[in-house]
């Protein structure tokens, strides 16, 4: 029988006890004080995250991937995180990978037991050919998740970079990593729900993780998305806003730009601000590795 009783993830919040008898107004305020906690326990977890961003960095710059890996909720955080990274950064689907116990129909629906078997987690990672270049994070509120264990314990057996993502201080699968995120916003509104604040507390961490790294490898000039992916009308605005913001132009001169550029915002951006024709802006991109900043520098 698994012990839960040591987890704070766990444990009833005095707090909530008359959950069942609060208002409407109530359960919402009691929710919104304790998704504060969450904020707190993140903050005292900065420095190992900035870690992770620096070692996502590394495996992204090398060509390799950000690969995450969790069950349930958690599995569920890491490829929601992983299928944002393409239309917001630009980088190949296959970049940042998010596996969830059970397969992709665990997304949407619950695999009874996968989580339970170590095998599948190392099974998962085998399929992947994961190398010693990439970075695998391991996601479990719990912390004691076996896939996720197995996992790490395969990944590291390859040599690659672990981080694990817990909500419990000194996990099982923190110490089966190379560097351990613990955040520990305390015990939830409803006991042992784990998608409620622990599932706020790792989704912060993958939202730092994830955009850090990107950043720190080019894909942002100021604050702006400049690898945004043009997909449907409301991206094309977007990227022709990105372009006016970058460079303090017309609506219409921004429309030019990226019609020369075939709708690549990093070149459009380049062209104006260093008034060269399109193939100069590309060959300064490619010489600053994507840097706009260097780029123009």
């Amino acid at each position: 029988m698994v012990d839960l009783t040591k987890l704070s993830t766990e444990a009833r919040n005095e707090r909530t006890w008359a959950l069942d008898s609060m208002t409407s107004l109530e359960i919402a305020t009691a929710m919104n004080e304790e998704d504060g906690r969450v904020i707190e326990a993140v903050r005292l977890v900065l420095p190992k995250i900035a870690e992770a961003i620096d070692w996502a960095t590394d495996a992204l710059e090398s060509g390799a991937r950000i690969i995450y890996m969790g069950a349930g909720t958690s599995g569920r955080l890491g490829v929601l995180d992983a299928v944002e990274c393409p239309p917001t950064f630009g980088v190949d689907p296959s970049r940042v990978v998010g596996l969830i116990a059970g397969g992709e129909g665990a997304f949407v629906k619950a695999v009874e037991g996968a989580e339970d078997s170590m095998e599948l987690g190392e099974g998962d990672l085998s399929a992947l050919d994961v190398s010693k270049d990439d970075i695998v994070i391991g996601l479990a509120a719990s912390g004691r998740t076996p896939y996720v264990i197995g996992g790490l314990r395969y990944a590291r057996s390859v040599g690659c970079k672990t981080v694990a993502i817990a909500c419990n201080a000194d996990s099982a699968i923190g110490r089966e990593a190379d560097l351990a995120i613990e955040p520990v916003p305390g015990p939830e509104v409803l006991t042992g729900s784990t998608r409620l604040k622990a599932g706020t507390a790792q989704k912060l961490v993958l939202n730092m993780i994830s955009t850090g790294s990107m950043v720190r490898i080019g894909k942002a000039y100021q604050n702006l998305m400049v690898d945004v992916q043009a997909t449907n009308e409301k991206l094309v605005a977007r990227s022709r806003n990105i372009v006016v913001e970058a460079c303090g132009c017309t609506v219409e001169q921004a429309m030019e730009a990226l019609d020369r550029a075939g709708g690549h915002v990093k070149t459009a951006i380049v062209s104006i601000l260093l008034d060269c024709d399109v193939d100069t802006a590309r060959a300064r991109l490619e010489e600053s590795r994507g840097h706009v900043r260097d780029a123009i520098s």
